[in-house]
C-alpha cells in the first residue's frame, strides 16, 4: 500500500480554491454563462481539444482567453447540459499548479422533437496559474475525450 505525504494545511486551502475554480467552469458552462467562464482563465491561457486521445494532433487549440467565446458558445447547441465533476489530483508548487480532473458531461438535444443524450467521458489536464490577488485561474487546459454514447432520450 502507498501512502502521500500529509499536505499542509496551506496547500489544502489551495487544492480546495483549485477544486472550486474546477466546479466553477462546469457550474458556468451548464449556466450558458460564456463571460463567467473565460474569466476564470488567464489572458493568454491555452485551450486544447482532444476529441480522439489517440491521436497527437489536438482537433482545436486556442491561444488566448478571448478565442474562448465561440467554443462556449457552442454549448448553446444543446436544450441542457450536466457536467458531473469527479475525481481530483491536484499538484501545488508555490504558485503554479497542475491537475487532472475526470467529468461526465451530459449534453440533451431535441432535433424535431426526438430527444438524444450524448455523454462523453472527459478527462481536463490543467495547469494553473496564482494571481497577484490569491485567485486560481486556468493557464491550459486540455480537454481529453476519452469517448462518448449518444442515445435517444426518453421525454
Amino acid at each position: 500500500m502507498t501512502f502521500h505525504n500529509v499536505p499542509s494545511l496551506e496547500e489544502v486551502g489551495e487544492r480546495i480554491a483549485i477544486r472550486e475554480l474546477i466546479d466553477t467552469y462546469a457550474h458556468c458552462a451548464d449556466r450558458r454563462d460564456a463571460p463567467g467562464q473565460m474569466a476564470l482563465f488567464t489572458p493568454t491561457a491555452r485551450f486544447v481539444v482532444h476529441m480522439d486521445t489517440s491521436s497527437p494532433v489536438p482537433s482545436q487549440e486556442l491561444a488566448s482567453r478571448d478565442e474562448l467565446a465561440p467554443v462556449f458558445d457552442n454549448l448553446n447547441s444543446y436544450q441542457t447540459t450536466t457536467h458531473f465533476n469527479g475525481q481530483s489530483v491536484i499538484d501545488v508548487d508555490g504558485t503554479r499548479a497542475t491537475g487532472e480532473t475526470y467529468c461526465l458531461a451530459h449534453h440533451l438535444s431535441v432535433v424535431d422533437g426526438e430527444r438524444t443524450m450524448m455523454v462523453a467521458s472527459i478527462r481536463y489536464l490543467d495547469t494553473f496559474a496564482k494571481q497577484d490577488d490569491g485567485a486560481w485561474l486556468f493557464s491550459e487546459r486540455r480537454l481529453m475525450v476519452d469517448w462518448t454514447e449518444t442515445r435517444r432520450s426518453a421525454p
